[in-house]
This record gives structure tokens, C-alpha cells and sequence, in this order.
């Protein structure tokens, strides 16, 4: 199965506690990183992506498979 990639600024949604977030990809990780007081486990393989929100200045970081990317 071939995984899909996103890429920075694809505008995309996933659930939070407070319902369906939309926001935008404004960088995709690729190695370990620190965020938010936790080590974030990304490779080239399994990227995982930094995204702000459309309606906050809330940042989040998420797996691909946790996002659903919209239509522009």
C-alpha cells in the first residue's frame, strides 16, 4: 500500500477534543524533534507534521494518518 504523503501548506483537518480542526502544514518532520515538552518520533518513513490552526494560533503535531487533507 503506498503511503501519501502531505507537503508544507496542504490545508488539512483532525479530530480534537473540542470537535474537527482545520489548519494548514507549515512544516513536516522528518527526524526526532522536542515539541511541546515531548520527543516526537518522525522519520522519513513515517513523517510527522507541525500544523496551526485556521481559527487559533494553536500549533499541533500530528501523524499523516491522523489528518484528512481538504480541498483547497
Amino acid at each position: 500500500m503506498t503511503k501519501r504523503r502531505l507537503s508544507k501548506g496542504d490545508h488539512v483537518s483532525w479530530n480534537s477534543e473540542a470537535g474537527r480542526v482545520r489548519g494548514k502544514i507549515v512544516r513536516v518532520v522528518t527526524s526526532e524533534v522536542q515539541f511541546k515538552g515531548y520527543t516526537v518520533h518522525a522519520s522519513e518513513d513515517e513523517p510527522q507534521y507541525e500544523i496551526k490552526s485556521d481559527n487559533t494560533d494553536h500549533i499541533a503535531m500530528h501523524k499523516g494518518s491522523a489528518l484528512r487533507k481538504l480541498a483547497d
